[in-house]
């Protein structure tokens, strides 16, 4: 599998470094560390020389490749995927954006999440072990947010994790028959009632075979948006995953607006898994 892991600001690399190489560690081959210095910045980029070492310094990044590119950084980050393939971006946020500015500008991961096919992973808030992780899937006509997980980075479960699987009934949302019980049905209501949700739920609890991956279904009721982030940051969770639904022709590179409100207002460490 091939990482590149993405820093827009030297403060932040260390803490970038350490919370990839949970996922780094796993593999074999040896990761991209690109530095997209911003053009802009009244500061000197450090030399090639100086950036190697302090990335080779930690563990796991012994050997690793490194890059540093020049000019506005979501052009540089973008070249850099245009020009390689990989299966996997880590990155930090560049800055953050005020709520006014968002309304006509957006900010540099949602910008590389559009333009990329791979799986996104937006490094903030607190750096801790992925332990606890969050899968928010919508199911829909996509295939299941979990098998498509697991089938582009199923090294990212190193089997001991604890993984909430969210649906969220929403009667905005709800399709034509879904019936007001439903929409107050917890998750095994959901799934002894064989409901589309239930049987979405039940087929995410059957991927996840790994003797000690523990997992459980949690239905939440209310807007997707507010029920998403209260329950990322009530049940601190060390990672939240999301899908981005992938649309056709020139839509193709537009995010759709729940996954881009998701990444711009989530607290934490949050994978786009396309």
């Amino acid at each position: 599998m091939r990482i590149l892991i993405v820093a827009t600001n030297l403060l932040v690399l260390e803490d970038l470094l350490k919370f990839g190489a949970q996922i780094v560690c796993r593999i074999s081959e040896v990761p991209t560390i690109l530095l997209a210095f911003d053009c802009t910045s009244d500061r000197l980029p450090p030399s090639e020389e100086a950036f190697q070492a302090q990335v080779q310094a930690l563990d796991c990044y012994a050997g690793a490749s490194t890059k540093i590119r020049i000019g506005y950084v979501a052009d540089q980050i973008m070249e850099e995927l245009g020009e390689n393939s990989y299966d996997l971006v880590i990155m930090s946020e560049h800055a953050p954006i005020h709520c006014l500015a968002r309304l006509w500008r957006k900010s540099i991961v949602t910008q590389v999440v559009e333009h990329t096919n791979c799986p996104v992973l937006i490094v903030r808030g607190e750096i801790r072990t992925i332990e606890h992780i969050l899968l928010c899937d919508s199911g829909g006509d996509s295939s299941p947010l979990l098998s498509r997980l697991t089938a582009q980075l199923a090294d990212l479960l190193a089997g001991e994790e604890q993984i909430t699987i969210l649906h969220v009934m929403s009667q905005i949302s709800a399709g034509p028959g879904v019936v007001g019980k439903q929409l107050r049905a917890d998750a095994q209501e959901l799934m002894a009632a064989n409901t589309p949700e239930g049987r979405m739920l039940a087929q995410d609890l059957q991927v996840l075979t790994k003797p000690k991956v523990h997992s459980q279904p949690k239905v939440r009721h209310g807007l997707v948006l507010d029920e998403i982030l209260s329950e990322a940051h009530n049940g601190n969770y060390d990672l939240v995953v999301i899908g981005a639904h992938r649309g056709e022709g020139w839509q193709r590179h537009l995010l759709d607006n729940l996954a881009q409100k998701i990444i711009e207002q989530i607290d934490r460490p949050v994978l786009v898994v396309k």
